[in-house]
């Protein structure tokens, strides 16, 4: 079956620093694939070919089994920062795709605060949220664009533990909801085992596949699961594998 997302041979250089080399991945439609590593690994980097926003020095990148060569609507990034126009209120930040297209997507919209429990901020400006509420209407807009993968980079960073941890169990229940394929970068190895179905650990720069877990832990990931031997396990597992390369980028 052809994958939703493929690298394959993937270099990506910025002048004399080689991000990525020959690098080599599926995502699998329906996938929620989590990608880890040291700092500087080429993650982001990976995630701006997968969106079309850089193209590969070497290599080809592909949704649906045909080459990424331009800005790709159909993968739709969250980022770290929101991102969004504080001018606008949050109705009219999630339905800025849609309205730009020509769409009359009230109906989503409204959809789409009830589904990330901002239904009664539509009203609101950005100024006037949280920064988990932000990140709400950050993703309910990518959503309101309907793409077939959102690409998540490092989106709950910046969030306090508490907030990050809602958040998280939202994604997982709307990534689910909405039958999307995900693929989100992080530096927590305790976020990324509570949302993967894969886990994909980068070597140090230049980044390729080190390794990658089927993180087969039950869902939901309530407390009882993140204190069990298992999720210990996978825990000590990813981090032993994530050590070696940030040691190994930090004696180059």
């Amino acid at each position: 079956m052809t994958p939703v997302l493929a690298a394959r041979g993937v270099t990506k250089a910025f002048g004399d620093v080689v991000a990525l080399a020959g690098l080599d991945l599926r995502v699998e439609r329906g996938e929620f694939l989590v990608i880890v590593g040291a700092s500087g690994c080429g993650k982001s980097t990976l995630l701006n070919l997968f969106a079309g926003f850089e193209s590969p020095s070497a290599g080809t990148v592909l949704l649906d089994g045909r080459e990424i060569r331009d800005v790709e609507p159909r993968c739709g990034m969250v980022f770290q920062s929101y991102a969004l126009f504080d001018w606008l209120t949050v109705s009219a930040n999630v339905g800025f795709g849609p309205r730009m297209r020509g769409v009359d997507a009230s109906d989503r919209v409204a959809e789409l605060l009830e589904l990330t429990g901002i239904g009664d901020f539509g009203d609101h400006y950005p100024s006037q949220l949280s920064g988990g509420m932000r990140q709400r209407v950050a993703l309910a807009r990518t959503l309101a664009n309907e793409p077939d993968v959102l690409l998540c980079d490092e989106p709950f960073a910046a969030l306090d533990a508490m907030t990050r941890q809602v958040l998280q169990q939202e994604l997982s229940r709307i990534v689910q909801h909405e039958e999307r394929t995900c693929v989100f970068i992080t530096h927590s190895i305790d976020e990324a085992l509570l949302l993967a179905d894969r886990i994909v650990v980068l070597s140090a720069r230049p980044g390729r596949v080190k390794n990658t877990l089927v993180n087969d832990l039950p869902r939901p990931r309530t407390a009882d699961v993140q204190i069990s031997d298992r999720f210990l396990d996978r825990k000590r597992a990813i981090w032993e594998s994530v050590q070696e390369e940030v040691l190994a980028g930090m004696a180059r």
